[in-house]
C-alpha cells in the first residue's frame, strides 16, 4: 500500500485483508504497522474541504492490466511481465539489479581516502530492497523512520511544544562517500538507480561533483553531509566535538538533475544535512517530485554544524510534481554565515493530490533557520515561507523583481550545456502554479 502524506509517503506491506461489507480493513507487517500508526508527521490527509490523502495498492498478480507492468511471484520465484507493444521478449535485454551499492568508498576519521578522480563513468541499475522487506516510512526527505511516537505530554528541553520523536536511518545510495577528501566525480552519469544516486555521508572534504548527470533515480539525487545518526533523536542538534566528521568545503556544480524521486516522492533534487561550507552552484533541477534544494536539518534555533553554506546561481523549475508543503529551497536549522542568492525559480507543478492547494512556496525558510541571507532571487511571485524560524535572516530583493541577468545567469553555465539533451520535462503535460515559460 502507497500513501500520500503532505511531503513524504509511505510504502506498507501487506500482511492480511479482511473484507468488512463493503470496506477491506488491511493489516500490516512490523515495523512499519506500528512506525506508521504512531508517528505524528506526517500524517494522511483528511479533510472534508479537500478530500483525503490517496493511496493505491500494488504487487499483486491481478493489477497486472498494463503494458509495462510486472509482478513478482516469490513463492514460486517467477517474474510475469506485461510487455509493451513492439517487444519480443525472445530478444529483448532484460537487466535486474542485484547490487544495492555499485561503489562504496570510506576511510577512517584518522586515514581517509584522498584524491580519487572518476570522470566519465556511467552508474546504473541499483536496486533498494528495504520496503519490501521492512516497509518504507519517511520522515522527511527520504529519510526512513526507524521508531517514532508522540509525546503524550508535548515538550522537551529544547522545543517546549515539540510532540514529536523520531529516529530515522538513510536509504542506500548506488554510489557512496565517507571520510575522503579531494574526490572529484566529473563528467558521470548516473541513471536507474532504485534509491539515492550518490551520497557523501560523512567526514568528507573539499570534494567535487560536476558536469554530471543524474536521470531516473528513484529517490534523491545527491546527498551530503549527516542528516540523524541512528541513535540520535532527529530533533537534537548536531555538532560534534571532532569537527572531521562535519561534511566540510564541499561544492555541487553544473550538474542536470532531472526525472528523479520516482520511487519515493518525498525525496529531493540535491538534499544536505550537516554541512559546513558546502557549495551548490549552477546546477539546474527539474522534473522532481518534492523539493529542489534542501539544506539542513534538526528544526533546531541551536547553533550545531551547519554554516557557512552557499546555494547559488542554480536553475530550479518544474518541482513538486506530486507534493505539497514544499519549495524550489527549504532550509531547517541555524546555519550562520549562509548564503541562497541569484537563483532562478521557476514553474512549480500543480500537484494532483488532496492538500491545502495554497501550500506551496518558491523559498522556504522552515524550523529553527537562522543566520541566513537570502537575496536577488528570481521567481514569478512574492510567495515564500517562514516558518517558526530563528534570528538573523537577512531577506533582500527576491522575486520577479530581480534582474533578469539573474535569470539568465543561473543554471548551467556554457561549458556543460551538453548536459542539457538529456533534459526530462513535463512529460504528461500537466497543470503548472503561475507558469512564466
Amino acid at each position: 500500500m502507497f500513501i500520500h502524506q503532505w511531503w513524504a509517503i509511505a510504502i506498507l506491506r501487506v500482511k492480511a485483508v479482511k473484507m468488512m461489507g463493503d470496506s477491506a480493513r488491511l493489516l500490516f507487517y512490523q515495523p512499519e504497522s506500528r512506525i506508521q500508526s504512531e508517528h505524528p508527521w506526517p500524517a494522511p490527509w483528511i479533510s472534508k474541504k479537500t478530500g483525503n490523502s490517496a493511496f493505491y495498492l500494488s504487487n499483486a498478480i491481478s493489477f497486472l492490466n498494463k503494458p509495462g507492468e510486472w509482478y513478482h511471484d516469490r513463492k514460486a520465484n517467477k517474474i510475469y511481465y506485461n510487455p509493451r507493444k513492439g517487444e519480443d521478449l525472445q530478444t529483448a535485454t532484460v537487466t535486474i539489479p542485484q547490487l544495492e551499492t555499485l561503489v562504496k568508498m570510506q576511510g577512517t576519521v584518522d586515514n581517509p581516502v584522498n584524491y580519487i578522480n572518476f570522470k566519465n563513468i556511467s552508474f546504473e541499475h541499483s536496486g533498494w530492497l528495504r520496503p519490501s522487506k521492512e516497509g518504507l516510512v519517511p520522515h522527511q526527505a527520504g529519510m526512513y523512520m526507524l521508531d517514532a511516537y508522540k509525546l503524550k505530554i508535548p515538550g522537551t528541553p529544547d522545543k517546549k511544544g515539540l510532540e514529536n520523536q523520531a529516529w530515522v536511518g538513510r536509504p542506500k545510495a548506488a554510489v557512496e562517500v565517507a571520510y575522503a577528501s579531494h574526490i572529484v566525480f566529473d563528467g558521470c552519469g548516473f541513471e536507474h538507480i532504485a534509491s539515492t544516486g550518490l551520497d557523501f555521508q560523512r567526514g568528507t572534504h573539499n570534494d567535487i561533483i560536476k558536469g554530471s548527470l543524474f536521470k531516473d533515480i528513484g529517490g534523491t539525487a545527491i546527498l551530503d553531509g549527516v542528516y540523524s545518526d541512528e541513535a540520535q533523536e532527529v530533533h537534537l542538534p548536531y555538532n560534534p566535538s571532532d569537527k572531521r566528521e562535519i561534511c566540510t568545503n564541499d561544492t555541487i556544480a553544473n550538474n542536470l538533475i532531472t526525472n528523479t524521486t520516482n520511487e519515493d516522492w518525498g525525496c529531493v533534487g540535491i538534499g544536505a544535512g550537516y554541512v559546513r561550507g558546502i557549495s551548490i552552484t549552477h546546477n539546474e533541477v527539474c522534473d522532481v517530485n518534492y523539493t529542489g534544494v534542501s539544506m539542513g536539518w534538526g528544526w533546531t534555533k541551536i547553533v550545531n554544524a551547519l554554516g557557512d553554506n552557499s546555494i547559488t546561481a542554480n536553475k530550479i523549475h518544474h518541482y513538486a510534481r506530486n507534493m505539497y508543503d514544499v519549495a524550489a529551497i527549504y532550509t531547517l536549522s541555524a546555519q550562520p554565515g549562509s548564503v541562497i542568492s541569484d537563483n532562478y525559480v521557476d514553474s512549480i507543478y500543480k500537484a494532483p493530490y488532496a492538500h491545502d492547494p495554497q501550500h506551496w512556496f518558491y523559498l522556504y525558510t522552515d524550523e529553527g533557520s537562522s543566520y541566513i541571507t537570502i537575496k536577488n532571487n528570481w521567481c514569478p511571485a512574492d510567495k515564500f515561507l517562514k516558518n517558526a524560524n530563528g534570528p538573523g535572516n537577512v531577506w533582500e530583493n527576491n522575486g520577479p523583481q530581480v534582474d533578469a541577468a539573474v535569470k539568465n545567469a543561473a543554471g548551467l553555465e556554457a561549458a556543460y550545456n551538453y548536459l542539457l539533451k538529456y533534459k526530462s520535462l513535463n512529460r504528461d503535460n500537466w497543470p503548472i502554479n503561475h507558469k512564466t515559460e
